[in-house]
């Protein structure tokens, strides 16, 4: 069959089939967004669905998820029970009995001390009357008089127009009403029974539920875990149990050290509290220690009704003011000194994650969830941690830094912060070396910038911000770019595209031509000499000022310094050391043994030492091996330095060999 184009000539189909098979492959529809657009789809049912069943069935999910966090902080104790010769029944119900003790003594120290302090409220209530008429002229009664005054201005115009409305709608005014009052009759003794019954049925309910379930994963806790491993992880058993490991570890030593903190803080409360004459300190001190359980707010929920309460004792505010101080103390001291220490990173969490958590889990399961965020937030971080898939909870909830120290670097520079970079590198500098920030944050940074403007990733002008930053920050943290940055505020080296090369002549600004003097005694001097790319600049000039941050009379120098007479004053005896500086694998570094073997000749009685760092490409450079004039290698500052302070403790026990004999 035959067809007629626009151009009047014939074409056959099978001609159009072959024209239409020729088509490029990008006219084709791309399946890619397709499906990525339905695993968002899926992944949004996925997320709503579990949401929709952990919220309409929390009547089903709290007790199970209570009875089996509890089992993590008493299995220790029952471990501890069957080591004491007891078996596994006999270990577990002691070990939820004591549990059940326990809560049900705290219950009832708390309940009798809420019914003293009911009964003995009345003898307060001529001071409660006074604080709150107090309280009522210092708020109310300002406000009062301020819209009585405010009154007084508008009320004229507002009587006038009340006159007139009233001339045109004269009505009778009704009869006032018969005030009735209706009392319930007295409840019987049932009643009382049924009410008290009714409002605590719940509560008892839910725990019945809950030590019973506990006594059964308990007993089954090794088939239980087993049962999980096998639908969790049954391709991979190592990781599996791995990461149950990590959550049991972790949950049972915060549990522990909750438990310890918490009872501290009780006993530490009831003390003060008894000292500085409140009543009923024990109920205080019992609520401080059950509400600290609750993240944040529990303690400063019993620290408000503790202070209500000593207002209400005494007519002053002394007392008042008294608990709260106590409170914030034992608080700090607890959160900020007891804590720290015991708990460690033990959990893992970051804190906004912890507040987050909190939010969202009171939110779904009401007060429980409050209680149990934190230890139902450690368990999706661990999960995070070990299985793959899931490793965005870790990014999100842990408190791994999401960033290493050198693309925070890089970010910052970016940015242009240097502030936080440098308030950084000084908190750095405090646990660490120089030499060990440079290794382990200021070169790989350079590296990772190197990498963008050889991709062409960065602009110009960013690529002038990270320069600025890097010499902001190297002029911040080593003592002579202080001093360099004091003395010369406005001459910067910001003004060189070399930075290295920029840094030196800003340092020989204030020392001279040749970084110091000649005059020197012999082998105190130091030469880095750099092998020719910028890159290299910059990590010999780093290199000097580590070096002279020991106190080391170290000097930078170029490969083309090395070709120019030295001045004639200069004694060539005064050279211990030459290193041979290369920041990164590149093509100046395979000049390097050209490079050596003019040194050795210029200077033949000092050692060499090369110092070729590794970059961020880990490519292969040149060895020991083909530097056969070397005397030494290093691949980083820090052995660079050691390498120094070993050659000067040779000199220093050589020279004393030499006196001895």
């Amino acid at each position: 069959m035959r067809r007629r184009d626009n151009n009047g000539r014939e074409h056959r189909r099978d001609d159009v089939r072959k024209w239409r098979m020729d088509l490029p492959a990008s006219r084709e529809p791309d399946p890619a967004p397709v499906s990525s657009l339905r695993d968002h789809a899926s992944g949004i049912v996925a997320t709503g669905t579990i949401l929709a069943l952990l919220y309409f069935g929390r009547d089903v999910l709290v007790p199970i998820t209570l009875a089996v966090i509890l089992s993590l902080a008493v299995a220790p104790l029952v471990r501890l029970l069957r080591r004491a010769g007891l078996g596994q029944t006999p270990s577990v119900l002691a070990a939820v009995l004591g549990v059940a003790l326990s809560v049900a003594a705290a219950a009832a120290v708390i309940g009798v001390q809420v019914v003293r302090m009911t009964a003995s409220l009345p003898q307060y209530e001529e001071t409660i009357r006074y604080k709150l008429e107090a309280l009522n002229d210092i708020t109310v009664g300002r406000l009062h008089a301020l819209s009585g005054q405010a009154g007084r201005i508008i009320r004229p115009r507002v009587a006038i127009r009340s006159r007139e409305a009233d001339s045109l709608s004269a009505t009778p005014e009704p009869t006032a009403p018969i005030p009735v009052e209706i009392h319930d009759p007295p409840a019987n003794s049932l009643q009382v029974l049924q009410k008290v019954l009714g409002s605590i049925w719940v509560p008892l309910e839910t725990a019945g539920i809950v030590l019973v379930v506990l006594v059964f994963v308990l007993l089954e806790l090794e088939a239980v875990r087993d049962r999980f491993i096998r639908i969790a992880g049954g391709t991979d058993i190592r990781a599996t149990t791995l990461a149950l490991n990590d959550a049991g570890e972790r949950l049972s030593k915060f549990f522990v050290s909750q438990f310890r903190v918490n009872f501290g803080v009780a006993c530490a409360i009831w003390i003060g509290l008894t000292l500085i004459g409140l009543p009923h300190a024990l109920l205080w001190g019992a609520l401080t220690g059950v509400l600290r359980f609750v993240p944040y707010v529990g303690v400063w929920i019993a620290a408000l009704f503790s202070a209500l309460l000593a207002a209400a004792v005494v007519p002053g505010w002394t007392l008042a003011i008294g608990t709260l101080a106590l409170f914030v103390t034992v608080e700090l001291i607890a959160a900020q000194l007891i804590e720290p220490r015991l708990y460690g990173h033990a959990t893992g969490l970051s804190p906004l994650s912890v507040v987050v958590a909190a939010i969202f889990w009171s939110w779904l399961w009401g007060p429980v969830g409050l209680i149990v965020s934190t230890p139902l937030t450690l368990c999706l971080v661990v999960a995070g941690r070990h299985i793959k898939a899931l490793s965005l909870l870790d990014v999100l909830l842990g408190d791994n830094q999401a960033l290493t120290m050198p693309q925070r670097f890089y970010q910052r520079a970016l940015s242009a912060d240097s502030d936080e970079i440098i308030a950084g590198a000084r908190a750095f500098l405090k646990r660490s070396s120089f030499a060990a920030y440079c290794d382990m944050v200021l070169m790989p940074a350079l590296s990772l910038a190197q990498l963008d403007v050889k991709t062409g990733a960065i602009t110009p002008d960013q690529q002038v911000r990270v320069r600025d930053v890097m010499v902001a920050v190297l002029s911040a943290i080593s003592g002579e770019g202080r001093r360099l940055m004091w003395r010369h505020p406005r001459g910067s080296a910001l003004d060189y595209s070399n930075v290295g090369r920029g840094l030196r002549a800003h340092r020989e600004q204030l020392t001279g031509k040749f970084q110091g003097p000649l005059s020197v005694p012999p082998g105190s001097v130091m030469l880095c000499v750099s092998l020719g790319s910028m890159g290299d600049d910059f990590a010999t000039e780093v290199l000097v000022r580590i070096l002279r941050d020991l106190k080391v009379d170290a000097r930078h120098l170029s490969i083309e310094d090395l070709g120019t007479p030295p001045p004639p004053d200069a004694n060539p005896d005064i050279v211990s050391v030459v290193y041979l500086v290369s920041a990164s694998p590149s093509e100046e570094r395979e000049r390097a043994p050209s490079v050596a073997e003019k040194v050795r000749q210029s200077l033949p009685g000092a050692r060499l030492v090369t110092v070729f760092l590794p970059g961020m490409l880990l490519q292969p450079g040149p060895s020991m091996d083909t530097i056969r004039n070397a005397d030494k290698a290093a691949t980083s500052f820090g052995h660079a330095v050691q390498i120094c302070l070993d050659m000067q403790k040779d000199e220093l026990n050589g020279g004393a060999v030499r006196e001895a004999t």
